[in-house]
Parts: structure tokens; sequence; C-alpha cells
């Protein structure tokens, strides 16, 4: 079993073990990635639980997500409760456990074969992800679905927010949630970009690296996955600016910032 952690407690933060070492106590033979996310991005989080769980990797493995900012009610909380935890099954029988929150489930809701609530306790603990959530996690990887509950309707899921930086990568290159078929231009053609305060020019691209050195491109990136009604997959737009950096030069933007494309 292979298990990725996708939560947003911080890159290199000691809630990653914690939440490892439990996941181990049922799960000795398991081996255990994690991926930190910004904090209360569920935008984030959703897009890595498609691109890690749709695209090919291990036969048996399991995502167990984890960003939970409490917005699902404004009120006082009572012992520590938040939103409630969700089982899905993608095509190739990759199984999602985690909270539904903001836009976790929205990217892969159209995939999913099965979507459904887990019937552990919404409270309990401030870190429920390691005091709460392991042992629901672990029976599921076990092919024990008895902690199953009510369906979930996808369409009380929120869609993908369209027109937002998704992820920004370690070359400063800005993942986006344009699709890269809703894009209708010819290769090379000059457009202007901006995002928050910053314009900037850039050049159409049907592949990044077909632009000159420093020139910002605006292409299809590598992100994205088959399409879940068996048509033309699923692409993401990308900013990459060759030779530099694109998060640098539109001030470093926040991801779930929008991105408009002027011209």
């Amino acid at each position: 079993m292979f298990i990725y952690v996708i939560a947003d407690y911080g890159t290199g933060d000691p809630a990653f073990a914690e939440v490892t070492q439990r996941l181990l106590m049922d799960l000795p033979n398991a081996q255990v990635q994690t991926l930190s996310v910004p904090p209360f991005s569920t935008l984030a989080t959703g897009f890595w639980l498609a691109q890690l769980g749709l695209n090919p990797g291990p036969s048996d493995r399991l995502l167990y997500h984890n960003c939970a900012p409490r917005q699902d009610d404004p009120e006082a909380r009572q012992n520590n409760e938040g939103e409630g935890l969700t089982y899905a099954l993608l095509p190739n029988h990759v199984k999602v456990v985690g909270v539904n929150a903001g836009y976790t489930l929205s990217f892969i809701k159209q995939h999913a074969k099965v979507l459904q609530t887990v019937s552990v306790s919404r409270g309990g603990s401030q870190f429920r992800s390691r005091d709460v959530f392991p042992a629901a996690v672990a029976a599921i990887a076990q092919e024990d679905f008895s902690l199953l509950g009510e369906p979930l309707n996808p369409a009380q899921i929120p869609d993908v927010p369209l027109d937002r930086i998704a992820w920004i990568d370690g070359y400063g290159n800005i993942k986006t949630t344009i699709p890269a078929s809703t894009v209708r231009l010819e290769p090379e053609t000059k457009i202007v970009v901006r995002i928050g305060d910053v314009v900037s020019d850039a050049i159409y691209s049907d592949g990044s690296f077909k632009v000159a050195e420093g020139t910002l491109a605006f292409a299809p990136g590598s992100s994205g996955w088959a399409s879940p009604d068996g048509g033309e997959p699923v692409r993401w737009v990308e900013l990459f600016l060759r030779g530099g950096n694109a998060w640098e030069r539109f001030g470093r933007p926040r991801i779930n910032q929008s991105v408009t494309r002027l011209a």
C-alpha cells in the first residue's frame, strides 16, 4: 500500500511525522509520502488529489488529505468539530479519504465512481487527522468499508473555480485553472496577462520551451489527467518564464488569485 498524505501543516512540519506514525500503527507495511499545501488552501489540495490520483502510479494506493479551514460554520466550535470525512473511489481504483472542505473534492467529483461520507466523529481533537481519522483510513485501505455512510451528491460540491492560480512550482511556474481547451489562439500570439496589480506581456505557445529566453509563455502545462467522459484529456494552462521565474515577475502572487488575459 502506497499512501500520500496531503495536508496544510507546512513544509517540514513534524505534524506529518505524527500522522505518518499513526497510519503505520495499523498499516505497518505501507509506504507513506507527504505533500504540503499552503494553509487552508483547499484549491491546491483538490488539484493535487486529481494530479496524483488520476494519473499513472502504483495500483495499490490511497490519498489521505486534510485541509480543514473549518469555514463551513462561522459560529464557535464545540469539541473542535470540523468538516466531515469522506471517501472517493477513482476509476483506476485509487482510494481517496479526507475532509470535504472548500474545493478539496472539486477536481475529482465528476471522476469518482463512489463518493460517500465516512461515519467518524467530526470533533474530539484539534488534531483530528492524527487522533481521529487514521483508524478509518487504515480500515478503508484494507477494504473494510463498514464506516461508509451516506452518498455525497456531486452537485453539492463546488465546481473548480476557473482562471485561478492552483499551484506555484519550485521553478516559479504558475499552474492555473484555465483549461487549455478553452484557449483559441494561434501559437506565437502575443497576449497580456494580469495577476493582482501586475501586468505582463506573454506569448501563447503550444509547448513552454518554444519561446525565447526571457519570454513569458502562456501555454498548456505539464499538469492534467484523463477526461471523465473519455474525451479530450484535461490540461491546464501554465505561465512559464523561460530562464526566469514567473512567480517573481508577477510579484509573488498567492494560490487562488485570479489570472486574467487582457488581450
